[in-house]
């Protein structure tokens, strides 16, 4: 049994170099879809029974839209987290996490019965147990080859793997949405900017992945649709597999100078689009991007209360209004649950620069998604509280996020992506792009609408 396969709740160190290379064994290989998941989780439940066994997911294709489908609305919660109990809970909880009660008085978590819903489409199964066997980390783990499709190490030996899993995981394949993002202010007021957002794995485009999607992990394209002052501004990024061999490629449609260019601060702690200020590029979707600056240790596994199954957020019949509070998002519409996460502390390097000197990152054994990321800034404090509404698709076996979050603990301010409540159309799944649909020259002709 590998050494870090842990019993929940239970730290342990990693001594293994992030410069070994990942492949297990056929017989290590095998326990997935046996004591394992096919994607490397515990499948049985918890000693306690508060987290169940693994079945298989939770799947219904015969359902159209997730959004206003709560599948689990009929669930009590089990009890509510507030600053008078936390002393109580502190175990299952993150530093940030409690952090944000310690900062807002009315901060509570309502914690509901777990639900392992997470699931993938079939095939993506074999293709996950051969990775376990074939893929492997090069150029100093900054870059992973031999994988297929997602998830290179769903036994994972080391933090860095570990972060790998997270940056490859499925999303969909390829799939569009319209969703909203808000930098709020400490008194609650916000502006609303509306993004269309495409994400497609080569694996997913039309004619399949071919010789010129060599080193693409995915296609990415980003539209401002408002404000209008920043209406026309369009984001490209080809996502490359191994970052040393070739770096990120970025390119953004400016509609003020309307001009393509290169965009080589789409990378680490330069600034997210429309952020404020209030979130880095590698912010988004938790963590991305090159792995390069963070010595990456796991720490093992523990059990947490995170964002899970949240589709009451996601109903049409809220305002964002209803959503966006002063302080942090409405709490009463997340439904947390107890789950058990791998444990990712990145260190930054000796040498390197970033905003952030620390990030530990909690991720859903379930998914690979990092659930939670605490930021911690130059001077070793505790600055920012990531967290990640974990929600499936079931109706498209995706596990993804019905929006995200990062709190900002110095100014009382924070940001939300991903709310798709108001918008007419919201997720996409049944799209077929051409590898053209993501040139420089789409994204002039985008610009130019």
């Amino acid at each position: 049994m590998n050494k870090l396969m842990l019993k929940a709740g239970v730290f342990a160190m990693s001594v293994i170099s992030a410069s070994v290379a990942a492949k297990v064994s056929p017989d290590e290989a095998a326990r997935l879809g046996q004591d394992l998941t096919p994607i490397g989780a515990e499948k049985a439940a918890n000693a306690d029974g508060s987290i169940p066994a693994w079945d298989g997911g939770y799947s219904d294709h015969s359902v159209e839209v997730v959004r206003g489908n709560d599948p689990f609305a009929d669930d009590k919660p089990l009890f509510t987290i507030t600053h008078d109990n936390l002393d109580e809970h502190k175990e299952h909880l993150s530093e940030g996490q409690i952090a944000m009660f310690n900062e807002y008085s009315d901060y509570k978590m309502i914690v509901y019965p777990t639900h392992r819903s997470a699931t993938y489409p079939d095939e993506l199964w074999p293709k996950i147990k051969s990775n376990a066997e074939n893929a492997e980390m090069v150029a100093g783990g900054n870059g992973v080859e031999n994988f297929d499709t997602a998830i290179p190490f769903p036994i994972p030996e080391n933090g860095l793997e570990a972060v790998w899993n997270h940056i490859t995981r499925y999303r969909g394949g390829a799939v569009t949405r319209n969703v909203a993002q808000f930098p709020v202010l400490a008194n609650g007021d916000y502006n609303t900017v509306e993004l269309k957002e495409t994400l497609v794995f080569p694996e997913y485009l039309e004619i399949g992945r071919q010789e010129a999607d060599d080193n693409v992990l995915f296609y990415f394209m980003q539209e401002v649709e408002a404000p209008s002052r920043l209406t026309g501004t369009v984001l490209l990024v080809h996502e490359t597999i191994n970052q040393v061999k070739e770096g990120r490629r970025a390119w953004i449609y400016n509609a003020g100078q309307r001009r393509v260019r290169r965009a080589p601060n789409v990378a680490y702690d330069g600034p997210g689009t429309a952020a404020d200020g209030l979130r880095t590029s590698d912010n988004l979707d938790m963590y991305n991007g090159a792995p390069d600056k963070y010595n990456w240790e796991l720490k093992g596994k523990k059990e947490v209360y995170i964002p899970y199954n949240n589709f009451k957020i996601m109903d049409p019949e809220l305002s964002y209004d209803e959503i966006i509070k002063a302080g942090h998002m409405n709490q009463d519409l997340i439904r947390y649950e107890k789950h058990r996460v791998w444990v990712v502390e990145g260190s930054l390097k000796d040498g390197e620069r970033h905003i952030y000197s620390k990030r530990t990152m909690y991720l859903d054994e379930d998914t690979w998604t990092a659930s939670l990321v605490d930021h911690y800034d130059g001077r070793g404090e505790l600055w920012r509280v990531g967290e990640a509404l974990n929600t499936q698709f079931y109706n498209q076996d995706v596990p993804w996020m019905a929006a995200e979050a990062l709190y900002d603990l110095d100014s009382g301010r924070y940001i939300s992506l991903g709310l798709g409540n108001e918008e007419s159309t919201y997720m996409e799944w049944d799209i077929s792009p051409n590898r053209e649909d993501f040139s420089t020259n789409a994204l002039r002709r985008k610009g130019f609408r």
